[in-house]
């Protein structure tokens, strides 16, 4: 379900004629949710490049902003397809979030380390503790812009937490008409988890299949590095984004830019894999955009990149690696 208003965004001449641009704001309300990124999946929303998307999603569970269970699929339902017009493989697609706002008073998390996140030995001795017994519940307090948990089986049995909301997956439909999992992150986007997914964020992505099919989900309330836990806070969000399209523009891997930072969001496993694919992707968006030669982009990574580990939960760990735009020699 859907409304749209139109807003006049620019004026251009053709054939000594104007032109009126047009974009569209679009309320959507999603009734449909998918556990896999893929081609197949029929377009929930068609959009325009500049159109705007005013929309929901749901956490990893499948619970609304009631609490209601909406969706059986997943973990991580994902709400879209939208579909791009105009975007074609080897195109870009570029999702400027306006808005990503938690838009219920609770959230869930894991409360024990997760594989891969600490030593065998380590695990093993951890307490026994599975299925629902493991899961503390939060009360988000947007007030005061914190998230609390109170459980008397804790030490602390009172915790709080500064609100931090991001999305852990936003993607498109993969190449080769491949269906990947909701869980899984890859060159197209998918359940990177990175806390830096934040409202005031652009990610751009690889467009594999016409119309671009763009699909999010997994709202967060807050997380950690590396997603120590296997989850974040996991919550439903109040979402707005706008759409735009870079023409003809290969990228290997996702890219985002903030304030401060121009960052590649690269995943694989081992981490090692996951950490030279990012350092790779970054190396050729410095020469490619930013005037660098191969050596000059190297001397200067060497003293200016900065990394962050966004999951090693994940069936592939993801890397960030970032650059601050005050250091790029203008």
């Amino acid at each position: 379900m859907k409304s749209a208003w139109l807003s006049i965004v620019g004026i251009t001449m053709a054939a000594g004629l104007p032109v009126v641009s047009v974009s569209e704001t679009h309320r959507f309300a999603p009734t449909v949710y998918y556990g896999t990124y893929s081609f197949a999946h029929p377009p929930a929303l068609r959009i325009k490049p500049g159109d705007t998307v005013i929309t929901k999603t749901i956490d990893a569970g499948g619970n609304d902003e009631t609490g209601k269970q909406v969706a059986s699929v997943g973990p991580n339902p994902e709400i879209g397809p939208f579909y791009i017009e105009g975007a074609e493989p080897g195109d870009v697609v570029v999702v400027a979030f306006n808005k990503i706002e938690t838009n219920r008073n609770t959230a869930f998390s894991g409360s024990l380390l997760a594989p891969y996140t600490a030593t065998p030995q380590s695990l093993l001795q951890r307490q026994q503790v599975q299925g629902q017994a493991a899961r503390t519940n939060w009360i988000i307090d947007k007030t005061r812009g914190v998230a609390r948990l109170e459980n008397a089986d804790l030490k602390p049995a009172l915790m709080e937490l500064p609100l931090r909301p991001m999305l852990g997956c936003v993607g498109v439909a993969p190449a080769r008409n491949e269906a990947i999992l909701s869980t899984t992150p890859g060159p197209w986007g998918g359940n990177m988890d990175y806390k830096g997914l934040n409202a005031g964020v652009k990610l751009m992505l690889q467009v594999n299949e016409p119309g671009a099919l763009l699909f999010m989900g997994d709202g967060h309330a807050r997380q950690g590095d590396g997603e120590v836990v296997g989850t974040g806070l996991e919550t439903s969000m109040d979402i707005e984004f706008t759409v735009d399209l870079l023409k003809k523009k290969t990228i290997a891997w996702p890219r985002l830019e903030n304030d401060e930072y121009i960052m590649v969001l690269a995943s694989a496993r081992p981490l090692l894999e996951a950490f030279q694919h990012a350092t790779s992707e970054m190396h050729r968006m410095l020469v490619a955009d930013y005037g660098f030669n191969e050596r000059g982009a190297a001397a200067f990574m060497g003293q200016a990149v900065e990394y962050e580990i966004a999951n090693v939960v994940d069936p592939s760990f993801t890397i960030v690696a970032k650059v601050r735009k005050s250091l790029i020699p203008r």
